[in-house]
Parts: C-alpha cells; structure tokens; sequence
C-alpha cells in the first residue's frame, strides 16, 4: 500500500510540473526563432556589402566655370563721428564744456536736415590726466570725450555738415566714410552679372570640347568689399586754427561678385 502511495504522489509531482516545463519549452523554442531570424538577416546585410567590395567609386565627369560681375555705383549714404574732448581742472568743468558743444553741435545737424534717428552716440568717456614728476603721478585735470555718429543722407550737404561740426567745437573725427542704404540690391545685381559670364563661358567651351552640359552639381560665391576712405583730421579742416568748409567727393564703389559654377557633363 505504502509503494502505492508512493508512485501516486509522483505521478501528481509530474503532472504538477509539466505546465512549467511547457512553458520553458515554448519560451526557448521561441528564443531560437528570434535568433535565427536575426541571423538571417545579418547574413543578407553582409552579402549586400560584399557585392560593393572592389567596385570603384563612380565618378562623375565636370567641368569648373568662373565667372565674374561688377557694378560700379555712387554711394548715396554717408557716415562720420564728430567728436569733441575738452580740458579741464574738474570733472564738472571738463563736462560742462564737452555737453555745451556737443548739444550745439547735434542741434546744428538737426537744423541742417539729418534726422534723428540718423544721430547716434557712440562713446562717453571721462579720465584723469596725471603730471608724472620724480617718479610720481599727480591728477592735473580731466578728460571728457564724446562721439557723435552722424549718418549724411544729403551728400550734397556733407561738406557743410563736417564744417559746421569743427566751427562749434568738434577737434576729433573718427572716419568718413560712404556706403550704400540698400547694399543688397547691388549685390544681387553684381551675382546675376557674375553667374551670366560662367554660363557663358561654359556654353562656349562645351562646344569645343564637344559635351553636353547636364546639370550645376555645385556653385560658390565670394564678394569683394571695397575699404572704406580714411579721412584724417587735417584734411577735413579740423586741425585747429581757422575752419573751412571741405569739399567733399564720394566718387564711385566697386561691387564685385566672384562664382564658381560646377557642371556635370556627358
């Protein structure tokens, strides 16, 4: 009877783990699917790649074209910094005498039409002026130094601007210089000048050469910015002594574009 017992118990023990064991069966027959697909697929990849292997690179045939447009224009905008430093024992002094001048010298460009959203001030400084003696410094006075940019959309005024600025006061200029309000269109019609000259240069050597033009695969540009004009303080008449008024020159700007215009060609 005890042998009976026995065998029951582990036959109710098997059948009691079988779901288990199923289930790690289902599971690792699962896995192996998973991997083999894996590995399939890895296989093709690396077959796709072999059959890259020792083939060369296909190159393209081109031709490089550069071209080359320039426009010469009268700049219709000037610039210039009137600037006034003045002198003195104190800081108040020194101040006084550097805002009298600059508010006569801002009103008087009001008065002759610059507008006020074309007057700007660009820099406000005060600093001690020292005396060196035996290997001391001493504060003699102070320096007040202010900038005011002035933007001349009259040029026909220019020369009266500059002189009016050194009869109430201006001892500094920073430059003068003459550019253009709307730069861009300029520059547009500079790189249409410029891209017209490649195509026409390439039109004429795929007719020697005898190929077809296909298509522009690449194309750069550079532009040439002329130096804006230097004028020192003397030549404007603000050198000290008795002012005049300068007789002002804008002349003509070079805009220049530059491309290069990459074919492919059969």
């Amino acid at each position: 009877m005890e042998n009976i017992n026995d065998e029951a118990k582990g036959n109710f023990a098997f059948h009691r783990k079988s779901p288990l064991k199923m289930l790690i069966g289902a599971l690792f027959g699962i896995l192996i699917i998973i991997v083999a697909v894996f590995m399939v697929f890895a296989a093709m990849n690396e077959y796709k790649k072999g059959g890259y292997i020792g083939q060369d690179i296909v190159a393209k045939n081109t031709i490089t074209i550069s071209g080359e447009g320039k426009i010469f224009a009268t700049p219709d905008i000037g610039v210039i910094d009137l600037g006034v430093v003045s002198d003195a024992k104190t800081v108040a002094g020194a101040q006084k005498d550097n805002v009298e001048k600059m508010n006569k010298i801002t009103q008087a460009m009001k008065d002759l039409g610059v507008e006020e959203k074309d007057l700007k001030t660009t820099n406000y400084s005060i600093s001690p002026r020292y005396q060196y003696t035996s290997g001391r410094s001493d504060i003699i006075g102070y320096e007040v130094s202010q900038t005011l940019q002035v933007k001349i959309r009259n040029l026909d005024k220019a020369g009266d601007i500059l002189g009016k600025g050194a009869e109430l006061g201006a001892n500094q200029v920073g430059s003068l210089s003459f550019t253009f309000d709307d730069p861009e269109k300029l520059n547009q019609e500079a790189r249409t000048k410029a891209i017209a000259n490649a195509k026409e240069k390439a039109d004429a050597l795929s007719n020697v050469l005898d190929v077809k033009l296909i298509r522009i695969i690449n194309f750069t540009e550079s532009s040439y910015v002329p130096p804006i004009p230097y004028y020192s303080e003397r030549s404007l008449g603000m050198g000290g002594g008795e002012t005049a008024t300068p007789d002002i020159q804008t002349g003509q700007n070079e805009v220049s574009s530059n491309v290069t215009i990459v074919y492919e060609i059969q």
